[in-house]
């Protein structure tokens, strides 16, 4: 189905929509924001922002302050907060749903509460980090990050809310990472030490970009295209650097890299290009392919002839980009015929 903005050009082009008509259709077909949409947006980011810089100021506060406060005081101000953020949420998820006819009041207090709760799961990640430091628990750092997660995840569970879950993906990438950056990987019989990491959050992205994907068919609130995109990105850049240290290493052993790495590209053209098209998901998966491909060129040519390599090696960024360009246009056409 063609876009609104494709529909209202070929009107004006065949005529349909005379000259002096052309601006009040653009204004009726809501290509432009309104000024009331103007407002909402204001609203609801200087909410968020608001709200964010609230539970930050309470840490910066008592880092600020350490020397002068109490454990206690630090303690009760961090408690006092985390309270009210879930007393906020509580209200406002409450108030939501007493009444369902009026629309407009429901939504500003669907979007208090998530904010409320998101609010509060950044404070029990400061209560976490106010305990370790004041009682120097002698604990690793991934596990402040692990149990941050695993303590938010009832809420996120509850909330249904695509940032909560991003942010308890996002805690557990940062767990896997020092992890891996204390002990040096679990899996070493299949994985060196220095791409353990990668190996273990290029898992965990791709099972839960597999598990989105199938949870957005049956639930509304986990189809956020940018939640579904970052969560990607977290599993195409892993194994692109997976990849990219292989050719750059070439120990003569063939990396498990060069096979993963086309399984999951031809797995983001199939599923991006025909089971759910997206062309962002597209374009990573033909900026991935092109760090790659001039990677191995490098590899090849640099050390042999280095002026000339530079020569070919810019020419294949100008001729792939192009081509990435050119297909990439041709699939917009399609997806909006």
């Amino acid at each position: 189905m063609a876009s609104i903005r494709r529909q209202l050009v070929a009107l004006i082009e065949r005529g349909a929509i005379p000259r002096e008509q052309v601006a009040c259709a653009v204004r009726l077909s809501g290509l432009y924001p309104s000024g009331r949409a103007w407002a909402r947006f204001l609203d609801r980011l200087l909410l968020w922002l608001g709200c964010l810089a609230l539970a930050f100021a309470v840490l910066f506060f008592i880092a600020y302050n350490w020397s002068g406060m109490g454990r206690w005081l630090r303690f009760g101000l961090v408690e006092a907060s985390l309270v009210a953020a879930i007393g906020v949420y509580w209200w406002a998820e409450g108030r939501g749903a007493v009444d369902d006819t009026v629309v407009d009041d429901i939504v500003v207090d669907d979007i208090v509460a998530r904010v409320a709760l998101t609010a509060a799961a950044i404070l029990l990640g400061v209560l976490l980090a106010l305990f370790g430091q004041v009682y120097q628990t002698g604990a690793d750092p991934w596990q402040l990050f692990f149990a941050w997660a695993v303590l938010m995840l009832p809420w996120a569970l509850v909330a249904r809310f695509a940032v909560l879950w991003v942010l308890w993906l996002g805690l557990l990438n940062i767990a896997i990472l020092l992890y891996y950056r204390t002990w040096g990987g679990a899996f070493g019989v299949l994985f060196g030490s220095e791409t353990s990491a990668l190996w273990g959050v290029f898992g965990l992205n791709t099972s839960a970009l597999v598990l989105w994907e199938l949870g957005a068919r049956r639930w509304q609130w986990l189809a956020a295209a940018w939640a579904r995109r970052l969560v990607a990105l977290g599993s195409g850049i892993p194994v692109t650097l997976l990849l990219t240290m292989a050719i750059v290493e070439a120990r003569g052993a063939p990396s498990l890299a060069l096979l993963v790495y086309p399984l999951w590209l031809a797995a983001i053209y199939v599923v991006y290009c025909y089971v759910s098209p997206d062309l962002f998901m597209l374009a990573g998966g033909c900026l991935s392919a092109i760090v790659v491909t001039v990677m191995f060129l490098a590899r090849h040519l640099l050390w042999q002839a280095e002026a000339a390599g530079f020569l070919l090696l810019s020419l294949a960024v100008v001729g792939l980009g192009a081509a990435a360009v050119f297909w990439l246009k041709r699939l917009h056409a399609e997806m909006h015929s």
